[in-house]
This record gives C-alpha cells, sequence and structure tokens, in this order.
C-alpha cells in the first residue's frame, strides 16, 4: 500500500456514527441525556423516568411514567429454568453467570428473536426489570439461600437492594442507588455499548446485543475501577495514609485509581452525586472513615488535576457498595443494572438506520512470499 494511513488506535477521536442520546463534553466536564443536565435529573428524576427519556427520547408525562413504571414492575418475571441454569454455574464470576443467563433468557423466550424498534424496546423492558432479579438471585444461591422475590411495590432501586439484602432499604439508601444507576445509565460510543452496536450491526436481536455489551463490560479495563477504587480504600487505611499512598503510587508512575478518564479531562459530572451520597450513607451505616479517606486521597491528587487526573465517578461508587455489605465480585454486574437503558437505545438506534461495522486494519506482515513445500521447510 502506497498511499499514507493515518491510524486512530482504539479509534480515538473517530465519529463511527450520529447518535440523540447522550452529549459528552469531555474538556468541559459536562454530560447531558437526550439535552437535559445530568445534574438536573440526578436531582430531580428517578431511574425510571430517565429509562423512559433515554428510549423515548422525551421526559414523561405523569400517566406516562405511572404506565411505564407499571410494565417495568410487572416485568420482573424470570421462568424458573434460568435459576435452574444458575445453579449449575452458581461458582464462576458474577459477571459470567449474568451473561448465561442472559443467553438463556433468549433461549427461552421466543419474543427475544423479533427484531426492529417495537420489539427492541419491549425486550429492553424486559431485560431492564430481570437483570437485577438474575444478579441477586445468583447471590442468594451461589450463598446457599433462595432468591428473594420481586416486591411490586417497591421501584426499581429499591427492589433491587431488597432483593439483593433481604430487607426493605432506607429511603435515602434506595435514593442514593437510585442516583446510582441515573449516572451510569448513559455514556455514549463506551467500549460496551460500541460492542453491542457491531452486535446489532450484523441484524442480531437485541439479547445478542446485550449479552456482547455484558462481555465487553467485564473486562478490568472498562467496568473494574469501583472494585479498583474500594481495594486501595482498604489498602490506604486510614486518612492519614493518603498521601504517602498517592505520593509512592506516582514515583512509581503507577495510576491512582478513581482518577482520569478517557473523555474527561475536568472533574466527571457525575462525581459529586455520588460523592455527597457517600458521606450521607457512611454517616448513616455508622461508618464515615471511608469517606474521609477518599477525600484525603482527593486532596492529594489535587497537583495532578492539571494533567487531567480528576476524579470520575467510581471513585465513589465501590464505597457505596461496601457500606451496603456487597461483595466486591458484583460491583460489575450493578454497573450493568444501571447501563442497562444505555444499552438498548444504543442498540435501537443502531437498528434504525443499520449498517454493517466493518473497519478495516492496516496489514503490516511479510512481504508477497512463495509457498514452501513441506518437504522443504526447516
Amino acid at each position: 500500500m502506497t498511499e499514507t494511513v493515518k491510524i486512530n488506535r482504539g479509534l480515538k477521536g473517530v465519529y463511527f456514527e450520529r447518535c440523540g442520546v447522550s452529549d459528552i463534553d469531555g474538556s468541559a466536564g459536562e454530560l447531558s441525556y437526550r439535552g437535559y443536565s445530568i445534574h438536573d435529573l440526578a436531582t430531580h428524576s428517578t431511574f425510571e423516568e430517565v429509562c423512559y427519556l433515554l428510549i423515548h427520547g422525551e421526559l414523561p408525562t405523569e400517566t406516562e411514567l405511572a404506565e411505564f413504571d407499571a410494565a417495568l414492575r410487572a416485568a420482573r418475571t424470570v421462568p424458573p429454568a434460568v435459576f435452574d441454569i444458575i445453579r449449575a454455574v452458581k461458582d464462576g464470576h458474577p459477571m459470567d453467570v449474568l451473561r448465561t443467563a442472559v443467553s438463556a433468557l433468549a433461549a427461552l423466550d421466543e419474543d427475544s428473536q423479533k427484531v426492529g424498534e417495537e420489539a427492541f424496546i419491549a425486550n429492553g423492558l424486559k431485560l431492564t426489570a430481570q437483570v437485577p432479579v438474575l444478579v441477586a438471585a445468583h447471590e442468594a444461591i451461589r450463598n446457599g439461600r433462595a432468591p428473594v422475590a420481586p416486591d411490586a411495590t417497591l421501584n426499581h432501586a429499591a427492589n433491587w437492594l431488597w432483593m439483593l439484602k433481604g430487607e426493605k432499604p432506607s429511603a435515602d439508601a434506595a435514593r442514593l442507588a437510585d442516583v446510582d444507576f441515573i449516572l451510569h445509565a448513559e455514556h455514549g460510543s463506551n467500549a460496551s455499548s460500541f460492542a453491542a452496536r457491531v452486535t446489532i450491526g450484523t441484524e442480531a436481536n437485541l439479547h445478542g446485543g446485550i449479552v456482547t455489551a455484558l462481555s465487553t463490560l467485564a473486562g478490568p479495563a472498562h467496568g473494574g475501577a469501583a472494585e479498583d477504587v474500594m481495594k486501595m480504600v482498604k489498602e490506604i487505611g486510614t486518612p492519614d495514609r493518603a498521601a504517602v499512598y498517592v505520593k509512592a503510587k506516582r514515583a512509581a508512575k503507577e495510576a491512582v485509581t478513581g482518577f482520569g478518564h478517557r473523555v474527561y479531562r475536568k472533574e466527571d459530572p457525575r462525581a459529586r452525586h455520588m460523592r455527597d451520597g457517600v458521606k450521607k450513607l457512611g454517616e448513616e451505616m455508622g461508618a464515615p472513615e471511608w469517606y474521609e479517606i477518599l477525600q484525603a486521597v482527593v486532596e492529594a491528587m489535587k497537583p495532578y488535576a492539571r494533567h487531567g487526573l480528576n476524579v470520575n465517578v467510581d471513585f465513589y461508587s465501590g464505597v457505596i457498595y461496601q457500606l451496603h455489605e456487597i461483595p466486591m465480585d458484583l460491583y460489575v454486574p450493578i454497573f450493568a443494572i444501571g447501563r442497562m437503558p444505555g444499552w438498548v437505545i444504543q442498540c435501537v438506534e443502531q437498528q434504525r438506520n443499520n449498517i454493517l461495522i466493518r473497519p478495516l486494519t492496516l496489514y503490516d506482515g511479510p512481504e508477497p512470499r512463495a509457498y514452501v513445500e513441506m518437504d522443504k521447510r526447516g
């Protein structure tokens, strides 16, 4: 090849499609869903309302929200055969179990094979309701307990905590989980959303796209930050050790988990909402020291902010899950629960004006050469 080819490794800076769902301004540290600031949504909306907004494009009326919420609650049922499959693979990592369970749903629900916008939205609503059930059921089964049945009187976030822990959460704890899901609901062409679109580009069904997204999210470079932050906090131990920890990491040219982002050059706009929640939940749970350690790390990292190393949303998420005594290997599945509506609408948008996503790689192997017969090799 004689022409000059510019390679954008990781497709960095490459626009592959138009999308009317979320807008990320990395230089300004801003995020919006359908034109609405993430700050307004995290402050005033519920996860159900944000789901409706992402999927249908507009904030719902009171009647529309009530109907959508009722449909979401009604879709929490899972075929008994899926629980049998979870029992068979219960010792696997929760992301592997979740992916397997979603594949099972595809095989057991004939509607999963339907394609088209109407089918994608209907199946997306079901999956959004079912994924928390699957995660909570696996946690119960692997610990020798029967899965906790969904409670139709509770909203999406509160019901998730109820199924996971077997006790009704406080209003504040439920609201914080709700905000967590809102903040993670959609984030442009991240790795898992892009992977889902690649799958849908082949004219696959929605369940196939979600399985692809789950497989991609499972990679530690995408979904593992919250778990790594919690490991870091436990290693630091006390607030007074944070500065020494950060200094040692920077001297060794190692990353400090929870700082920096592929897109944002300023503080992740989602982080502030989780920060306030960690402080409040820590006080409620009688464990304020976790928040104090986090803030000591933030203070120690201030000199590096000019290099784009600002706190991101996952810096606070892990501690919230820790305060609920949630096992660390469930942190990524919780991310998946929140991201479901984003994956669904990304798949819908891909399907609307579908094209096979088929980028090129620049060959840099051997020049053309003659074939060598077996007896002449070596």
